[in-house]
């Protein structure tokens, strides 16, 4: 049997596609608790990710990341979030590993085992403390021989580099990519500067994940790009952003608009987008291509269709779809099969059909997230004359 292609072995092929959003998607479905945003659900109601998994899988997605978003024992007991109690987070992972390996072993996908930020480094716990929190999942992912390792969802290129560190502990190939947008980390540092840092730590895959849409990213990708270019380093770069636009988000992105989490449905991003931001990306050289919070199954989809002749290959739920619309030829109303065609789907420009809606909205700029204690210290620091201040400039913008 010929051994499966590691994940750059495929890069060095053509473009690898990744999945899309797990929390965004199971806690519209029931599964997951808004807030603490914790993967408990690999353990409670297995078939649900399993489910969701084969979704991706069938859309074209060449990895399954396990559902380990957040599963660290400090977050997952943090603010009466008790699953790290009743369940523990060795169980969790060890349940969403399994469950990437098994759907992956359906197809010819990769698995992948992720960590993201942690409490720990945000209430000011030591280096070795918060990479002893890493260790604890890492061990897991060895033992249950994922493919490779992502650190996303990194606001502050220290901790990323600390992350990536403690991945290269393993022989496992390392990807990483943080919640940024063009304007840098949280703490200042440019999108260019975060690039080289992480390939310079030793992640052999950089990008940008969530907080912004498509187009914003890619937009971050291409100052990462010109860094890396600058310092010599050439690792292979990855996009995973929203499905919903954010032009109007603030440096911390979609977390700081009004909508976030529960209203952001009217800003999700068609299928025709996501062919666009599949070209744009491949065109910018980036090699992993997938998505965040708000990518479903049919987003992925258009991304493997798009680059069809690059990848060789249509993914398997293009058999019930037809790309650019096809299958409306056999509609029976004239004027909707007049837009079986590329061109129709390009030009469109999506109503929201609500008469009263702004275009965009007014973030609310909290500024560089920090402990409870240091936020609460501001709120009491903050007249009431200056609170009234920043409402009525907001007022005035959305006016």
């Amino acid at each position: 049997m010929t051994a499966r292609k590691g994940l750059l072995e495929r890069l060095r092929e053509g473009p690898v596609i990744g999945d899309g959003g797990f929390v965004f998607q199971l806690e519209k479905r029931g599964y997951v608790k808004a807030g603490p945003w914790t993967p408990e659900a690999s353990v409670t109601h297995t078939d649900a990710v399993r489910s969701l998994h084969r979704d991706f899988l069938r859309a074209g997605s060449d990895v399954m990341q396990a559902f380990t978003f957040y599963a660290t024992e400090d977050k997952l007991v943090n603010r009466g979030n008790k699953a790290g109690e009743t369940i523990g987070v060795d169980k969790i992972n060890r349940a969403s590993s399994k469950l990437a390996r098994e759907v992956a072993a359906e197809g010819d996908a990769l698995t992948l085992g992720g960590i993201s930020q942690c409490p720990s480094y945000l209430s000011g716990m030591s280096k070795d403390d918060v990479k002893a929190e890493y260790r604890k999942q890492i061990k897991v992912f060895v033992e249950e021989e994922m493919d490779f390792l992502l650190c996303e969802y990194f606001e502050h290129i220290e901790e990323m580099e600390w992350a990536i560190e403690t991945c290269k502990e393993t022989d496992k190939v390392v990807a990483a990519s943080m919640c940024i947008g063009p304007e840098g980390d949280m703490h200042g540092v440019s999108a260019a500067e975060c690039a080289v840092r992480m390939a310079r730590a030793g992640a052999d895959v950089v990008g940008v994940n969530c907080h912004f849409d498509p187009f914003v990213s890619l937009e971050a990708l291409k100052k990462m790009k010109e860094g890396l270019e600058a310092a010599g380093l050439k690792p292979f770069l990855m996009c995973q952003p929203l499905a919903y636009h954010t032009p109007d988000a603030g440096k911390q992105g979609f977390i700081d608009l009004p909508e976030f989490p529960f209203g952001l449905e009217a800003r999700i991003c068609t299928r025709w987008d996501m062919h666009k931001y599949a070209r744009e990306a491949y065109e910018l050289g980036v090699r992993y291509i997938g998505g965040c919070c708000g990518f479903e199954p049919y987003h992925i989809r258009a991304v493997a269709e798009e680059l069809a002749k690059e990848r060789g290959r249509f993914p398997p739920g293009s058999d019930m779809h037809d790309a650019w619309g096809k299958g409306l030829e056999m509609h029976t109303k004239p004027w909707v099969r007049a837009r079986a065609n590329r061109e129709y789907w390009e030009k469109l420009m999506p109503a929201s059909g609500r008469p009263y809606c702004s275009s965009m909205s007014c973030p609310d700029n909290w500024g560089v997230t920090q402990g409870d204690s240091v936020l609460k210290q501001q709120a009491t620091s903050t007249s009431s004359e200056e609170i009234a201040k920043l409402k009525a400039m907001q007022d005035q913008k959305k006016a």
